[in-house]
């Protein structure tokens, strides 16, 4: 993009009177961590496709990250998942990060996998279970300590698959007794993030199906628990961006893992099926951001923004630009809705005009303006044409070969 580019975009924003400085404030500041899990292998429960270059350990996974970081400038954490990424030295671990000039993010605890959970974790009929899940999460909040990460992310996989299989009430009250123990653990500056699927693995009942549970879960356990929204994790239809308002203007909104589905949880890459409804959750957010109520304003800057995709069949280090690019798009068309204007038309019921308000901002090419950022930061101005043309999956490929496995750390069928 040339400089003539940018200068007639900024002056069209100066025109309605946006503060063009600072839009290019919020997307410096704008903060995508990508998953660990997300560099090696991915694949379904049908296959697992190895591909050339993709991660095998978490130092290579760590490699990843920063190179992403360095093409993007807005992605400087990784989220780990225990035991996945479990090593022996976690002060061995922060510091390779750093010099990959990126750090720790989230840690996500495995309350899925081991063969004792069949039944459930936290939820579990039997107390040495539960006790297992509680030990592993307690172990992950070590970690934390460790690593200085703020975030445990709790995705609670635990549901029954037929009627009378358990008792529903008394799965959520030793859920609650289980999570309670977690949450006493937690260090002083520490969340608990809790995560909710409307259905899978379990396929009768979820212990914690929808945002009101999880809000309501979390605001039993306290201040530190929040809800985390994963974009996949809800019915067909559902109106993700309206969640997004209410658990904000709530003071609840604790994190995303950002993803696109078409079907069910399909963990396909953010923004590529429905692009429109990540620039609406965006929306919500940068409107919250500028509430009046202050408690709802710094909610908004509190928001921890993630990457969970399944990476199947594409490289995955591209894969990985892409989504942050994407988010980062996404944000920047939020960021130039002509906000005075929307106002007018919804309190004068202006219906459609106050749509296309937000579909102007929508369909505005706001490649300039990222291009120009980029610039000022110091980063590529295009990061997809620059890992393009400096040929880093030929590279890694040549030292890593065909990985064996997937992201989870183990073999796939």
């Amino acid at each position: 993009m040339s400089t003539q580019d940018y200068d007639r975009f900024a002056d069209q924003l100066r025109a309605q009177g946006t503060d063009v400085e600072a839009v290019k404030s919020a997307l410096k500041a704008q903060h995508i961590e990508t998953p660990s899990w997300g560099y090696a292998n991915g694949g379904t429960r049908f296959k697992v496709w190895s591909l050339p270059g993709s991660a095998r350990t978490i130092w290579e996974k760590l490699t990843d990250a920063g190179f992403v970081h360095k093409m993007t400038g807005i992605a400087p954490t990784v989220a780990l998942h225990i035991p996945w990424d479990k090593v022996a030295d976690y002060e061995e671990l922060r510091q390779y990060a750093a010099e990959q000039g990126v750090a720790p993010g989230a840690i996500n605890p495995n309350l899925f996998q081991a063969d004792e959970y069949r039944s459930g974790s936290v939820c579990h009929p039997v107390a040495a279970v539960r006790q297992q899940a509680v030990d592993h999460c307690l172990e992950c909040v070590e970690v934390m300590k460790t690593l200085g990460s703020r975030d445990l992310s709790m995705w609670i996989a635990d549901g029954t698959n037929f009627a009378g299989q358990d008792s529903i009430r008394g799965r959520k009250h030793r859920m609650e007794e289980a999570l309670g123990k977690v949450y006493a653990a937690l260090p002083a500056n520490a969340r608990m993030l809790v995560e909710y699927k409307f259905f899978e693995p379990a396929f009768y009942q979820t212990d914690l199906a929808d945002w009101g549970m999880s809000a309501n879960t979390a605001r039993k356990l306290g201040p530190k628990a929040k809800v985390l929204v994963d974009t996949g994790h809800h019915a067909q239809g559902t109106n993700i961006e309206h969640i997004v308002a209410f658990l904000l203007d709530e003071t609840m909104l604790g994190g995303f893992h950002l993803n696109n589905r078409k079907y069910a949880d399909d963990d396909l890459i953010v923004g590529s099926v429905n692009p429109f409804e990540l620039f609406l959750i965006y929306n919500e957010l940068v409107a919250a951001a500028n509430d009046p109520n202050r408690a709802v304003s710094a909610g908004v800057r509190d928001v921890a923004y993630m990457i969970d995709q399944s990476h199947n069949i594409e490289p995955k280090v591209e894969a990985m630009l892409v989504s942050v690019v994407n988010c980062q798009t996404a944000y920047a068309k939020a960021l130039i809705v002509d906000r005075s204007a929307l106002a007018e038309c919804q309190t004068s019921e202006d219906i459609l005009g106050a749509h296309r308000v937000l579909t102007s901002a929508f369909e505005t090419d706001v490649r300039p303006l990222l291009a120009q950022v980029r610039q000022e930061m110091g980063v590529p101005e295009d990061p997809i044409a620059a890992y393009k043309a400096c040929n880093y999956l030929a590279r890694i490929s040549a030292e890593r070969g065909v990985a064996v496995g997937r992201g989870g750390g183990y073999q796939g069928a």
